[in-house]
């Protein structure tokens, strides 16, 4: 009989480790599995803010790190019409990095402040952004998709400069515009020949503190007012 009751003992004995061994190594898997998020880094946005990004990700809570799926959340920024292309990589230590590239503003339109990009989408001006060039008139059909993406070249800090945007026609030049600087200079611009908008302050630089008008459509000159 003493037998049989330490063959018992060391079978609840021999359980009663397992069992405990079992729940640690649940708990630790547990644990692994549902380790939050440790940092998350933001880079390339300009228009839409950290924040912004963080509720359109659904990481704004850093949720567990290892169930985040990269592609899902990819997706999730997707969603918002100014991301152009976003890379969401997860890296050692619980990190994540989202690398988001945005949709160029080109213009508002001056009737209703919506948002032209530089896809031809024109959207809702939802984050309020300002000192955004105002287009105060209708671009033709024909020429308009070449309008925005020719725009979209211009540096960014260049464009800023640009107080209102003029679609000005001519017969022999259907994609001429008038662009009115903040300085209070005015350049007359053709859009085979708008990346040499990037060279504005070297060409405003030469007037030697004068306004005038720039004609970079047609023989690239200046003419200084009096």
């Amino acid at each position: 009989m003493a037998k049989r009751r330490r063959k018992r003992r060391l079978k609840i004995k021999n359980i009663i480790i397992f069992l405990i061994i079992l729940l640690f190594f649940v708990g630790f898997v547990y644990y692994i599995i549902t380790m939050p998020i440790k940092n998350i880094y933001i880079k390339g946005n300009n228009i839409l803010s950290d924040n912004v990004i963080l509720n359109e990700s659904g990481l704004i809570d850093y949720p567990s790190f290892l169930l985040t799926s990269s592609k899902k959340t990819q997706k999730k920024i997707k969603t918002n019409y100014f991301v152009d292309n976003v890379k969401v990589k997860k890296k050692i230590g619980n990190i994540i990095e989202i690398n988001v590239q945005e949709y160029k503003i080109v213009a508002t339109v001056e009737e209703d402040d919506r948002i032209i990009l530089s896809n031809g989408r024109i959207v809702e001006n939802i984050y309020n952004i300002k000192d955004i060039p105002i287009l105060t008139n209708s671009v033709s059909e024909e020429v308009y998709n070449d309008f925005v993406k020719k725009f979209g070249d211009i540096d960014n800090s260049i464009l800023r400069q640009v107080s209102q945007i003029e679609y000005s026609p001519v017969k022999v030049d259907n994609s001429r515009f008038l662009l009115y600087m903040d300085d209070g200079n005015l350049v007359y611009v053709t859009l085979t020949k708008i990346r040499k908008m990037n060279k504005y302050n070297d060409i405003k630089d030469k007037m030697s503190n004068k306004k005038g008008i720039i004609y970079l459509d047609s023989g690239d000159y200046v003419e200084l007012k009096d």
